[in-house]
């Protein structure tokens, strides 16, 4: 393929180009710079000699060449990667090469189907208490960001720590928010000063991050103290993880134990929290599409049981409603790789170095492949639907090798936690429209509240 010889791209201000576009507004930036200049394009943003030069790739082609077909050519060595992995360590999301391999080959084994499904019993036992606390409520409005944080990391928290949830939750619900924003902050700054330096917002970020090593560290050495014991059935994740070995006997070390811990605390509780605020919230507004999720719900619940794994795969209308707002709210609303050496995305020639960013927010609303793309329609899932789709028209979850290992996972915890809570409650969105901001997830930048009915 012949490469263009002038790159496209908005032109931004003379001296710090998009700089304050992709502040004030990351998401609108993307979408408009697409609209006006195509499905690759260059952005520029900081001042000269400190000028970050950013490839978005917009089309599911060009999503499918970095993320698989060509993943070498891309890998994860941009600041924004780094910036995760100094503070929440080297884990399975931001490790590269052997370490990646490695883990991988250790982690694998716990995220089979056959294994997440051990963790139905657990979401359930979690979205019954928060119907408890729904239930038991004098004001009916919930704050559903807020609630469905709370919830997502409790039910993470208990698959990974079992009888030690209640330890752990309150640091994390503390200390992750406070260290995710030193990320984003840093991770958008054209200057990074040391960490170590001792300015106000360093101090805040490293005990932030000291008190959550400690929790961590302090739950696998009793682990560790006890002992282990060769029964895995029904344990929880953290003491799989102790015990799993690759093909040579070797074996996960403490610090590597806490920064696997650390990472699905991150990947496993903000990404199904902003999944399942937004599918809340979608079928407040939307009344018919929430009375066939409810129908389908009860339906299959009607005895007031609690929910399998094997329910999952017999709500079907909920799964349509988790990938279609999944479509317009993807909780990795972006990706982030560098350029290992030039190459051609859509007949634009990316050069060695150079950051690379492909954008399911922008692809999932690309209007080649989704007809009036902010509507919302949990139709556009249909099996045919699908089928008839480019593979990278949707990928939440990205995709190639570095995909994300607990898909299945945060898709049956949000399709049978959902399954519950429309079955208890029916929904009305106080909020209809609700700001969004980009931190290391897309996050909401003001209330997303709905209405509770006790059914």
């Amino acid at each position: 393929m012949t490469a263009t010889t002038r790159v496209p791209g908005p032109a931004g201000l003379p001296l710090i180009g998009s700089l304050l576009d992709l502040k004030r507004d990351a998401l609108a930036t993307y979408l408009a710079a697409r609209r006006e200049h195509g499905d690759v394009l260059r952005i520029q943003a900081g001042p000269p000699g400190l000028r970050a030069q950013i490839y978005l790739v917009a089309s599911p082609e060009g999503a499918q060449q970095v993320l698989a077909t060509e993943s070498a050519n891309f890998r994860k060595d941009n600041v924004f990667y780094g910036e995760i992995r100094a503070s929440f360590g080297n884990g399975l999301l931001t490790s590269q090469d052997e370490d990646y391999l490695r883990q991988r080959r250790l982690v694998q084994p716990l995220f089979t189907r056959r294994r997440v499904d051990q963790y139905a019993d657990a979401i359930a036992v979690e979205t019954e208490s928060l119907i408890g606390r729904w239930a038991a409520r004098p004001d009916a409005t919930v704050e559903l960001a807020e609630e469905m944080s709370g919830f997502a990391l409790r039910t993470v928290a208990r698959i990974l720590f079992g009888q030690d949830v209640e330890q752990a939750v309150e640091t994390v619900h503390d200390a992750f928010p406070t260290l995710a924003a030193f990320v984003r902050s840093r991770g958008m700054s054209p200057v990074r000063l040391p960490r170590e330096w001792p300015l106000p917002g360093h101090r805040k970020a490293l005990e932030a991050e000291r008190t959550l090593y400690a929790v961590c560290d302090g739950i696998i050495a009793r682990r560790a103290a006890e002992g282990v014991t060769d029964d895995r059935d029904g344990e929880d994740l953290l003491g799989l993880l102790a015990k799993a070995r690759d093909e040579d006997g070797n074996q996960l070390d403490a610090t590597e134990l806490r920064e696997q811990v650390l990472i699905f605390l991150l990947a496993g509780h903000e990404t199904t929290a902003t999944s399942m605020a937004f599918a809340l919230h979608l079928l407040g507004k939307h009344p018919e599409e929430q009375r066939l999720a409810y129908r389908e719900a009860v339906d299959l619940l009607a005895d007031g049981r609690r929910p399998t794994a094997a329910d999952y795969a017999e709500l079907p209308y909920l799964t349509k409603v988790l990938k279609e707002t999944m479509r317009l709210f993807p909780a990795a609303y972006s990706v982030g790789r560098r350029a290992v050496k030039s190459t051609v995305v859509g007949g634009v020639e990316i050069p060695a170095g150079a950051d690379v960013l492909v954008a399911p927010y922008v692809t999932h609303r690309h209007p080649d492949h989704w007809e009036d793309p902010e509507r919302f329609d949990p139709e556009r899932f249909t099996p045919e639907r699908e089928a008839a789709r480019h593979r990278y028209a949707w990928f939440p979850f990205g995709g190639g090798p570095r995909a994300c290992i607990g898909q299945h996972f945060s898709m049956m915890e949000s399709v049978l936690a959902l399954a519950m809570l429309l079955r208890e409650f029916e929904v009305s969105a106080v909020d209809t429209d609700v700001p969004l901001g980009t931190g290391i997830t897309l996050e909401v930048r003001g209330p997303v509240r709905v209405r509770l009915t006790r059914r």
